[in-house]
């Protein structure tokens, strides 16, 4: 005798059809009068390792969960202490067998019993509506299979209102982290199953509301907008602010201030059926291809643009409504116009957030294969019929749910499917419903579906042909605009060359802009690393800190990549200005729409870094792309020395994004030039009684080797040329780069174990003189460095000279010189702040004086690497001396070597660097380079531009040092 256990059915986990049981996708709304119930909160969880370890007896009313844990929702049950998120960039974590998934397959039972709220109607229907789960989910109300679905990042419904009891109701979901489904998301994010967005149950009266769509268009030449709203049940539509009161399907025509991203004006109505009022929030505005560019209004649009992927660093992507308006705010601050969503429909609370403050919306579908790129595409499921029907309920979910909103102005497919007739389908079926708006597909590249030829990492020599017209490709492309729906890969320090590719977008109409990637660090909270990236879970396959590539951290403090970012894509350009008293800026408003009256525009005249007067400066309403040159008050009199004139744009008046005084923009002109240090070379060096020391002015050198001891009082410790930077992201690049990736042959090379051999130590009459050569093990490669001291009596002057030796072919990481000092806390600059720059991120930096402290020198990029360097510094003080530059340097100054950097994986790795020369200890290591190597994006996109290149080659720079007592 033999005894069978009772089978879960699973075969709707592989099946490639969207689910069953639910009801056809419609317009997603806020609120309306109807009731709702939300079923958000605690629920009772189990976890299995198997879709079928359980039967489905959990999902009967009466049934004992009392041992059960129990789970947020939203959430993900594996930020909640079950099981471990794995991430992947493009890999499947699981053997690639389309639609079949593991054996293993981590499935989550929930339950949730709940009331109907005393007042909750008698009559009508309800629906039950699920806004996000991951990956395929099963439902049960009551006892009642009511159906299962897949599409993580959209909405699906069920009819439930025959099964709803006044209490007790027992909701079950049963959630399969892999499934067919699991195929069509391989999205370079983390692998987080569970219920993460919101379940709430809808009353549905008698002749309610279901599906409509809002068309409000936009007559630039007549000033007039059409408003037509088309629903399934008749109804009224109303708009108070307009005087309009029409029957649904009938237009109306009028006078209308249009929506923009610039300028969001929304007008509140009201659809009305028999049964139900839904408040609308209605802008007019119409978006067109026309003389081959995106015209919204009429008018050419540049996307100054950011991808977004939904994070928060405790609760993944389950967001609460405070911060996707924390998102929306800082990107308006930032001065960031535009989001692409990758790569799938965000949670719809965010595009009402940009319907309000004004963001324009590249909407993006729940779809991408990026892992059959390792069988070049075989078996990809665009292109194979069978999985149509699920690519096309994935457009229309999209579609449909967010139709409405004026933010979205175009619609995309997808990100990395490759190519196929599921693709064409969807785009045909878009095109069907909504032509009113352009198709994106960045997959697409002879444009054969969409209606924008877009690239993503397309280096700055390419993206110039084809503002040019001289990429060729197909006719039907060369006739479309062009963005960059990927550019300025935001992993760790950098991106570099950001200001490059504005000026392209600026110079050739055709350029439309681009989106950086990305928005925020997909970094975990970890009380082990402090945020946690691929690998820290004991992930099979992982790509590492690859997740960490966005222009927040996990915290969602500015990266100075944002910091960069705003600058270089600021909405008014101040340029220009000049000696004697009628000097002028040139203002330049970049504005779409907007002219400049929101804004208040104000100079301060600066001597040595210090502003010694300012005042409000008048400049015009000026149109959008009007400049105006614009008289500044005369120099104030005063002392002499290096001055600037620093203009900035701020807002005049509070916003619903910002404050009154928020800086927009800014603009800083050289009025009189820096004069160099000038140290005499009065004293001569003289050796000490034993032999062993040498002095020079306030110096005390070793006399063997020539290494300096101290300035002062100020003990220095291993004072001596160094080349070598913590290797960025972007240094080493992606293993896919094609081009020269240069963190990886300097680490070759061995430039970070470069040997320092003292050939000679010469005291002259006026001058100690120590000839080095600095060189890596194993190469004939080397750096002729001649060090030549110097002093006044009071000041030290340090004279360096390099000359290269041998075929150097690559260029340096830096090139200065780094010191050990005992102690520094306080650090004080004349130079570029207040935030780090390299030589292809320093739009940001302003000449002035500041002061920060060593820690707060330091940029916690979540994977440590080469940062906080100060561009353009003339002197700094810290740790009990002042350093002035011949020319300006850049400084860096941390707790850790270079080498204590380049070891650590995360930022908990960091501890307070000691190391020993001649018994003394330093605590604080400072590095004043002559010049850095740019940072580019090449950890997915171009390397440093040649103009930001270090390149090996004779230089000659010095630093005066004094004690400051």
């Amino acid at each position: 005798m033999s005894f069978r256990r009772r089978r879960t059915v699973t075969d709707h986990v592989e099946d490639v059809s969207p689910g069953s049981g639910v009801l056809p996708p419609r317009a997603r709304y806020a609120s309306s009068d109807a009731m709702s119930l939300s079923l958000n909160g605690s629920w009772r969880f189990r976890l299995s390792r198997t879709a079928d370890a359980e039967d489905d007896s959990f999902a009967e009313p009466g049934y004992d969960a009392g041992d059960w844990t129990e789970v947020t929702v939203p959430g993900h049950w594996v930020l909640q202490g079950h099981g471990s998120p794995i991430y992947t960039n493009h890999l499947y974590p699981f053997p690639v067998d389309p639609p079949r998934v593991p054996t293993e397959n981590p499935t989550g039972d929930h339950l949730r019993v709940f009331d109907l709220p005393a007042d909750w109607p008698t009559d009508g229907d309800a629906a039950l509506r699920f806004d996000g789960v991951e990956s395929c989910a099963r439902v049960w109300l009551n006892g009642t299979d009511l159906g299962e679905f897949k599409g993580s990042r959209l909405p699906h419904e069920f009819a439930v209102g025959h099964l709803l009891r006044p209490a007790g109701n027992v909701l079950a979901v049963r959630v399969h982290q892999w499934s067919a489904g699991s195929y069509l998301e391989d999205q370079d994010q983390w692998w987080l199953p569970g219920i993460f967005r919101d379940v709430t149950l809808l009353h549905r009266p008698a002749a309610c509301v279901q599906d409509f769509f809002v068309h409000a268009s936009y007559d630039h030449a007549t000033g007039a907008g059409t408003l037509r709203v088309d629903s399934d049940v008749a109804g009224r539509v109303t708009v108070p602010a307009l005087d309009i009161d029409v029957a649904t399907g009938e237009p109306a025509t009028v006078p209308v201030r249009p929506w923009t991203a610039e300028t969001p004006v929304l007008y509140d109505g009201v659809l009305a059926t028999g049964g139900e009022r839904v408040p609308l929030r209605i802008g007019f505005r119409t978006v067109e291809l026309s003389d081959g560019l995106i015209k919204v209004n009429g008018r050419p649009v540049l996307f100054k643009g950011v991808n977004r992927h939904e994070w928060h660093p405790e609760k993944g992507r389950a967001l609460d409504l405070d911060t996707m308006r924390e998102d929306v705010l800082l990107m308006k601050r930032h001065n960031i116009n535009a989001v692409r969503t990758s790569h799938y429909p965000p949670h719809p609370a965010f595009l009402d957030l940009c319907d309000e403050y004004g963001l324009w919306v590249i909407d993006e579908c729940d779809l991408e294969t990026h892992g059959f790129v390792e069988q070049d595409w075989r078996d990809n499921p665009v292109d194979d019929d069978r999985w149509t029907p699920a690519l096309l309920d994935r457009a229309a979910r999209m579609v449909e749910r967010d139709k409405n909103h004026p933010s979205v102005v175009m619609w995309s497919l997808g990100n990395e499917a490759g190519t196929g007739r599921g693709l064409t389908a969807m785009a045909e079926w878009i095109h069907g419903r909504d032509p009113s708006r352009p198709l994106h597909y960045e997959g697409d590249r002879d444009c054969r579906d969409t209606d924008v030829y877009s690239r993503m990492y397309a280096f700055h020599e390419e993206v110039e042909r084809i503002g040019e017209g001289l990429d060729g490709g197909a006719h039907r492309r060369r006739e479309l605009p062009f963005i960059l729906c990927e550019y300025g890969h935001a992993m760790g320090n950098g991106p570099g060359g950001l200001a490059d590719y504005q000026r392209l977008f600026e110079r050739y109409d055709r350029l439309q802009g681009g989106f950086v990637w990305e928005w925020i660090d997909h970094g975990i909270k970890d009380d082990r690393y402090g945020y946690a990236y691929g690998g820290d879970f004991g992930e099979e396959l992982h790509d590492g800190n690859f997740v960490c590539d966005g222009l927040l951290f996990p915290d969602r403090s500015p990266s100075p990549g944002l910091i960069e970012y705003k600058k270089v894509i600021e909405p008014v350009r101040i340029e220009g200005g000049g000696e004697g008293s009628d000097s002028t800026v040139r203002v330049t408003n970049l504005q779409d729409f907007a002219d400049l009256s929101a804004l208040a525009f104000e100079w301060s005249y600066q001597v040595e870094g210090e502003t010694v007067e300012a005042g409000a400066l008048s400049v015009p309403a000026l149109a959008p792309g009007e400049s105006a040159d614009v008289k500044l008050p005369g120099p104030p009199e005063g002392p002499g020395g290096e001055t600037h004139w620093t203009v900035r744009a701020l807002l005049a008046a509070d916003t619903a994004w910002a404050p009154k005084g928020h800086v927009v923009a800014w603009g800083q002109a050289v009025v009189a030039p820096r004069t160099p240090p000038s140290v005499p070379a009065t004293e001569r060096p003289v050796r000490g009684p034993a032999g062993d020391l040498i002095t020079l002015g306030p110096a005390v050198f070793d006399a063997r080797t020539g290494a300096l001891r101290r300035v002062g009082e100020v003990e220095v410790t291993g004072l001596r040329l160094d080349v070598w930077r913590a290797p960025t992201d972007n240094d080493d690049g992606a293993e896919w780069q094609t081009d020269t990736r240069y963190g990886l042959l300097w680490r070759r090379l061995g430039l970070h174990r470069m040997r320092h051999r003292p050939d000679a130590v010469e005291a002259g009459e006026d001058a100690l003189t120590v000839r080095t050569r600095v060189a890596p093990a194993a190469r004939e490669l080397g750096l002729a460095t001649v060090y030549r001291w110097t002093s006044d009596g009071e000041r030290l002057r340090l004279t360096v000279s390099v000359s290269p030796e041998g075929d150097w072919t690559v260029p340096l990481p830096r090139l200065g010189i780094r010191f050990g000092l005992s102690a520094a806390d306080e650090v004080r600059w004349y130079g570029g702040g207040p935030g780090e720059a390299y030589p292809d991120t320093r739009s940001a930096s302003l000449v002035a004086r500041w002061d920060a402290t060593v820690d707060d020198l330091q940029t916690p990029y979540v994977r440590p690497q080469e940062n906080g360097a100060r561009a353009d510094v003339r002197w700094a003080r810290l740790g009990g001396l002042r350093i002035e530059g011949d020319p300006e340097f850049w400084l860096t100054a941390r707790r850790w070597t270079s080498e204590q950097l380049d070891a650590a994986r995360h930022l908990t790795d960091l501890t307070p660097a000691t190391a020993s020369d001649s018994g003394s200890a330093a605590g604080v290591w400072v590095n004043l380079d002559h010049a850095q190597h740019g940072i580019g994006s090449q950890s997915c996109g171009p390397g440093p531009l040649p103009q930001y290149f270090l390149r090996a080659e004779p230089t000659e720079f010095s630093f005066v040092f004094s004690a400051t007592g």
